[in-house]
């Protein structure tokens, strides 16, 4: 029923197939990379290529002093404008505390130069005494506005760091180490003395008065020796 079936040859075959892909190649390999060409470890090409050159030492170091010389000049000049700039902002600040303790005094300036002018014109002693008290309370208040306060020392126990003892006598009244009198008061701003008072310190009670000694009597003349008296009778009778 068949017909009989036809053997391959298998020389056929591979002729066929050359035939079809006439470069031989299979397409199976086509896409494999071709082989790297061989790296060569030959030291002797390495050692050709010329090495880095070495820095001279001299030269870092003088780039190194060039730049810190540089960055010293920009110290010095920052120094010198702070400097600047403080002196001036030191100096403003001086003048505004002077104009603003000088203020308050103006008024007591101008009560001054009016208390001088009505003196000059007029007698009447009262007048001048109620200038001068004007005076005194503008002074008050010149102080109470700067915060100064006026203290005085009498009556209270020495403290030399408001106080300075220019004299110290003896009280019958006033205990020892207690202020008797002050020849002028101190002034505090706060806690700080402005000036300290000058004040006179007590004592103590004096001591008392050691009594007189006694007079004693003359002292008898001592009797004379039996010589010298026989020498007197003899020259009294030659």
């Amino acid at each position: 029923m068949f017909g009989k079936e036809k053997k391959t040859d298998p020389a056929e075959t591979a002729a066929g197939m050359s035939a079809e892909n006439p470069a031989g190649e299979d397409k199976a390999f086509a896409n494999v990379a071709a082989p790297a060409e061989p790296v060569s470890l030959n030291v002797e090409d390495a050692g050709e290529q010329p090495a880095p050159e070495a820095e001279d030492p001299l030269a870092r170091a003088a780039k190194d002093l060039e730049e810190a010389q540089n960055k010293l000049l920009y110290l010095q000049a920052d120094y010198q404008n702070y400097r600047r700039r403080m002196i001036k902002e030191l100096s403003d600040a001086r003048q505004m505390g002077v104009i603003g303790t000088l203020d308050p005094f103006l008024r007591v300036a101008d009560f001054l130069g009016m208390a001088d002018t009505a003196a000059r014109q007029s007698d009447n002693l009262d007048a001048i005494r109620q200038g001068l008290a004007m005076i005194i309370n503008e002074f008050n208040r010149a102080f109470d506005d700067l915060g100064v306060k006026k203290e005085s020392a009498v009556g209270k126990t020495f403290d030399p760091d408001k106080q300075e003892a220019f004299q110290q006598e003896a009280s019958e009244t006033v205990p020892e180490g207690v202020v008797i009198r002050e020849l002028y008061p101190a002034y505090m701003m706060g806690d700080r003395c402005i000036r300290a008072a000058k004040v006179v310190v007590s004592t103590g009670k004096p001591a008392p008065a050691e009594p007189a000694p006694a007079e004693s009597a003359p002292a008898e003349p001592a009797p004379a020796e039996p010589e010298e008296t026989a020498k007197d009778t003899a020259s009294q009778e030659a």
